[in-house]
């Protein structure tokens, strides 16, 4: 099983995150990350969603997704082709002038943020992607870390090459008028 990003483009109304997080449940997966924000246009939000699988079940839930009414679309984002983050703020225990220093070096050395410091802990802001993140968390832990919050991956593709390219065509909404 490997990592998979998928963004999608959904109409940024009430309830459509709902159904398209009720898709992946009902499918069985489990969703490692999740982020959704609205897009330039007010009217679309953009999800996206990282999660394991391999490539046939990949494509079966982009699919589904796609066949979604407020989906207007679907995109793998290939790890080597897109650029990936996440904005972690994590409270680090700094009882001690000296502990502060060295919190202090080490968030300089990855190029972190400190956004808050009292005599008693160190508030750090780390974006950027997994592994980076991964890493200082690792060395934060090891002088106690009180509490973290995350957003979530977030994510685009490299290059000239968008989302929107491969939006629905407009007949694919029309669908719902036509039937019966």
């Amino acid at each position: 099983m490997k990592h998979n990003t998928l963004s999608i483009l959904v109409e940024n109304s009430a309830g459509v995150l709902s159904q398209v997080i009720r898709l992946f449940s009902r499918k069985g997966y489990n969703i490692d990350s999740l982020a959704v924000g609205e897009t330039h246009d007010p009217t679309i939000s953009r999800i996206t969603v990282v999660l394991q699988g391999d490539a046939p079940a990949i494509r079966q839930i982009s699919s589904q997704l796609h066949k979604l009414i407020p989906v207007h679309s679907v995109k793998v984002l290939a790890p080597d082709d897109s650029i990936e983050r996440e904005l972690i703020l994590v409270k680090v225990k700094a009882d001690s002038r000296s502990v502060r220093d060295e919190i202090i070096q080490l968030v300089g050395v990855f190029r972190a943020n400190i956004i808050d410091i009292d005599l008693y802990t160190i508030t750090v802001s780390i974006v950027g992607a997994g592994d980076k993140s991964r890493a200082l968390l690792n060395l934060l832990d090891e002088f106690g870390i009180l509490e973290i919050a995350r957003t979530g991956m977030i994510a685009l593709e490299r290059g000239a090459t968008t989302i929107y390219d491969r939006n629905k065509i407009e007949e694919e909404y029309d669908y719902g008028k036509h039937v019966l």
